[in-house]
């Protein structure tokens, strides 16, 4: 008997099986949970958030004294720095605010996360460091998408899908100016890492190469800028009286462009406009 057309028949059931077992695969996969829950986050804010009171900058990996630390989303206001951490996740989710780690559970199945809280911290604390602004006007806030119930009681910063933007419009006292925000939104911009492959790839090796940050270290921002010291480039602060240098920025609406930045930043952060 010909088994020939029998195989042929199964092979080409295989070939079909194969794409889809990759697609499952992908779908399951916590990249793909990731970008699935910053997408519903991106998408929400700008439906649901007025362009002109707030500025959304998304996926923003900066610079620190140990390496990177990536934001997941940033939105930037008059009343306040939302600093966003997203989750995609299902199923029960157990945490307090001090815990080190929370608690997924599916049926049966157990997994310990760190606590997004203690995540985020890092990115406020280096968000406070970068910027000319006090750290009460920025807000860390952690947002779940997915099929997930709390079955603790968690802070009011740790919301559901929609409940992040009812968080943001609930609060209404001005603290930053419109000029301090478009000042704020130009400087994450200009220090931000370029987006990319290699971006995500260096912040990924870092992370796997270090434990996860606890909340006490509150790290040093390096300013991604390129700066000449000439002597016939150097210049008085105006802040400080400290010697200046003349730097070009890398990033942002104003790459390219020189300004003279104070050389003791970031302990000062004195600026003069280059003619």
């Amino acid at each position: 008997m010909d088994f020939s057309p029998i195989i042929q028949q199964v092979y080409g059931a295989l070939w079909y099986l194969i794409p889809l077992a990759i697609l499952a695969g992908v779908l399951k996969s916590p990249w793909f949970k990731g970008i699935t829950g910053e997408f519903l986050v991106n998408t929400a804010a700008r439906l649901f958030l007025p362009k002109d009171e707030y500025r959304l900058i998304k996926d923003v990996t900066l610079q620190t004294d140990d390496g990177t630390t990536q934001i997941d989303h940033i939105i930037v206001s008059r009343y306040g720095v939302f600093v966003i951490e997203t989750k995609n996740m299902k199923g029960w989710i157990f945490g307090s605010a001090n815990q080190k780690t929370w608690t997924q559970k599916i049926y049966k199945h157990t997994h310990k996360f760190q606590n997004p809280l203690h995540q985020n911290y890092k990115h406020v604390k280096t968000l406070e460091t970068l910027l000319d602004i006090p750290a009460s006007a920025i807000h860390s806030l952690v947002v779940f998408v997915g099929d997930s119930t709390f079955k603790t009681e968690l802070p009011e910063n740790v919301v559901y899908a929609g409940g992040y933007i009812r968080y943001i419009k609930a609060r209404r006292e001005v603290i930053l100016s419109q000029a301090a925000v478009e000042t704020v939104t130009a400087q994450i911009e200009q220090l931000r890492l370029q987006r990319g492959f290699t971006t995500n790839r260096q912040h990924v090796n870092h992370l796997l190469q270090k434990k996860a940050p606890s909340p006490p270290a509150a790290p040093a921002v390096m300013p991604p800028v390129t700066a000449s010291t000439t002597p016939q480039s150097r210049k008085q602060c105006p802040k400080c009286g400290a010697t200046m240098v003349l730097r070009t920025a890398r990033k942002g609406q104003n790459a390219g462009n020189q300004f003279w930045g104070c050389a003791t930043y970031p302990a000062c952060r004195g600026v003069v406009k280059h003619p």
